[in-house]
């Protein structure tokens, strides 16, 4: 979770829903970020709000945000409710909203859009969604004004642990939380660049509590069940190096391999992985605090404490081999003096 001036500001998802429950939602919302799984929570407890079940297909209208024109959005705001608090409007995927074009949806539609949404009527609920934000554009600064934007990005660690807990309690199974930090960390949820969202964790989730014998879902369940990527597979793979165990090590480099990854991209990753250690350990050892480091890098909290309990196994002068060792064998296989899989496998046994 970003921080300001020291304190943590609270997730949308939280914003929400205490604005749902004390009756504070605005008539005009945009939800954007990078957890589908929220934005489409958030959509459905308005449904659930505002609509009545029986007559929801009259109430509910589901729209295509990169087709849409504004006459068309216009007739579907003024239609009135039947039998139902209000109707709600979703227009999915606006691209306006994210900076990019839209075939016939030019400045004077946009114009259009900003004068009608200043005065919608007290009986519509209306929703745009996008994968991003442009928040240089009139129409966000708009929305933010008179409505409500929310970013669902993705969770901290204290409300993702929170999530796997009550997804466990709807399946009547529970786990520890040293099984549950395993899994977070096998996930790659908090990996950078990562596609890996809740929608895949609450899948990877399904199949760890349906492979438990009992109540308690355990390590091996999540551990033999989680999809994960490349560069947890690498987290994994420094972890066991760090410890000793360069079978394990070796293993995970040849099941990555075998997998499909490029020797590129995992030498990219380890480099990326021993980089991000020795930053720390060398701001560690000048005394900054865990706080002060997340600061500095600018990366999420979770792998720097993930890089942290890589680095206290090696010294500076030791990451700082490794990294050259890695950069040399770089170099090597782009130049073809030897051969990706052999000159990682010699980077391993190295390590």
């Amino acid at each position: 979770m970003a921080e300001t001036r020291g304190r943590k500001s609270t997730h949308a998802y939280q914003k929400f829903n205490d604005e749902l429950k004390n009756g504070q939602i605005k008539s005009l919302l945009f939800f954007y970020g990078r957890e589908a799984y929220l934005i489409d929570w958030a959509v459905d407890m308005l449904v659930k709000k505002y609509v009545n079940p029986a007559v929801q297909e009259l109430n509910f209208a589901r729209l295509s945000g990169d087709e849409i024109d504004f006459k068309g959005l216009r007739n579907q705001c003024e239609t009135l409710p039947m039998m139902s608090d209000k109707r709600v409007i979703l227009v999915e995927n606006f691209l306006p909203l994210s900076g990019k074009k839209l075939k016939g949806f030019g400045e004077e539609a946009e114009q259009e859009l900003l004068a009608y949404i200043r005065d919608l009527p007290e009986t519509t609920l209306l929703i745009f969604t996008a994968e991003t934000a442009d928040k240089r554009r009139k129409l966000y600064k708009e929305l933010e004004r008179c409505g409500g934007c929310y970013d669902f990005k993705e969770l901290d660690e204290k409300l993702l642990r929170s999530f796997i807990e009550k997804r466990l309690r709807i399946w009547k199974k529970k786990a520890g939380a040293g099984s549950i930090a395993a899994f977070i960390e096998a996930s790659g949820y908090f990996d950078k660049e990562t596609d890996y969202t809740l929608y895949n964790l609450e899948n990877d989730l399904k199949k760890a509590a349906a492979h438990s014998s009992g109540e308690t879902v355990r390590t091996e369940d999540f551990l033999g069940t989680v999809s994960g990527n490349a560069e947890t597979n690498v987290f994994a793979m420094i972890d066991a190096m760090s410890k000793g165990r360069k079978d394990e090590a070796f293993h995970l480099l040849h099941n990555s391999l075998a997998s499909g990854d490029s020797e590129y991209r995992l030498l990219a990753l380890i480099c990326g992985q021993f980089e991000i250690m020795l930053s720390v350990k060398e701001m560690q050892e000048e005394g900054m605090s865990h706080e002060a480091i997340c600061r500095r890098m600018g990366i999420h909290e979770f792998r720097i404490k993930k890089a942290s309990a890589f680095a206290g196994h090696y010294s500076v002068s030791r990451i700082r081999k490794i990294l050259m060792q890695a950069y040399q064998v770089d170099k090597k296989i782009k130049t073809g003096l030897m051969e990706g899989r052999l000159a990682l496998e010699l980077l391993v046994a190295g390590m």
